[in-house]
């Protein structure tokens, strides 16, 4: 018999969602994302709810996977609460602001290579763009086995309310045809946010990254965007210089963390 004092657990509609109940008395939620290189993250309701670790376990045997979650680095209640959980850390990244007219100003001059053009992501080739996509996100900590969905990629980049074609950029080899990096950030009149910055392996060290950097700095300036919001892993030596190069400030950071499946 089971213990009759225990919450219930009602999965929601999404199937990626998680009720506790007490009686009829909500006393926990969690919900959860699959992203595209299949690291499951699970998000707690704030507050330390006696039936986390239940929701928990039911999200793992209901998923099949490993739990990730992100937390505040200065949250330190929470991220305590996680160990207790059986939660592990595995990473971290900081937090950035870039001050556009600052940013751009440095990266004045700054060209694209020769042999190189760049060209708006809409207009590019829908399928090698996200392939390209893939490729980047292999070398960046925490994503390797990106892998988009077609139908996701273009809902959450060609189709989102906020894309802007002057803002997506890709990298165009004249002489292959090769997309040889891609440029992609979000402009929004409370943010912007600089979301990925990547070049191909055999176009490195060559400034194309400076010169992507430059044409979208260039476009959000003309935006009137005061600052452009970045976020890189600590162990991203590469990005950390990049941004150090513009002048970013570190504002904060968050916490990796990952509670593996029994066995």
């Amino acid at each position: 018999m089971g213990d009759e004092s225990a919450p219930r657990i009602e999965r929601g509609p999404s199937g990626l969602e998680w009720v506790a109940y007490d009686g009829d008395m909500e006393v926990g939620e969690l919900s959860a994302l699959v992203r595209p290189d299949g690291r499951c993250f699970a998000f707690l309701r704030p507050g330390q709810s006696p039936a986390d670790e239940l929701l928990l376990a039911t999200a793992i045997e209901d998923t099949g996977h490993d739990l990730h979650t992100s937390l505040d680095e200065f949250n330190y209640l929470e991220i305590e609460w996680h160990n207790k959980l059986g939660f592990e850390v595995t990473g971290q990244e900081s937090h950035y602001k870039i001050g556009v007219a600052t940013a751009a100003a440095s990266l004045r001059g700054a060209a694209v290579p020769a042999g190189l053009r760049l060209v708006p992501a809409a207009g590019a080739d829908e399928r090698r763009l996200r392939l390209l996509d893939d490729a980047l996100r292999q070398g960046m900590p925490g994503m390797d086995g990106w892998r988009w969905d077609p139908a996701r990629f273009r809902a959450e980049t060609l189709d989102s309310g906020f894309f802007d074609p002057a803002l997506c950029l890709v990298a165009v080899d004249g002489a292959s045809g090769e997309y040889a990096g891609l440029v992609r950030a979000w402009h929004h009149p409370r943010m912007s946010r600089l979301s990925l910055i990547g070049v191909r392996p055999g176009y490195l060290r060559r400034g194309l990254a400076r010169a992507m950097l430059a044409a979208v700095l260039g476009v959000l300036q003309d935006r009137g965007a005061p600052e452009v919001v970045a976020e890189t892993a600590d162990t991203n030596t590469a990005s950390l210089a990049l941004l150090d190069s513009l002048g970013a400030r570190r504002t904060g950071g968050a916490v990796w963390l990952v509670r593996k499946r029994p066995g």
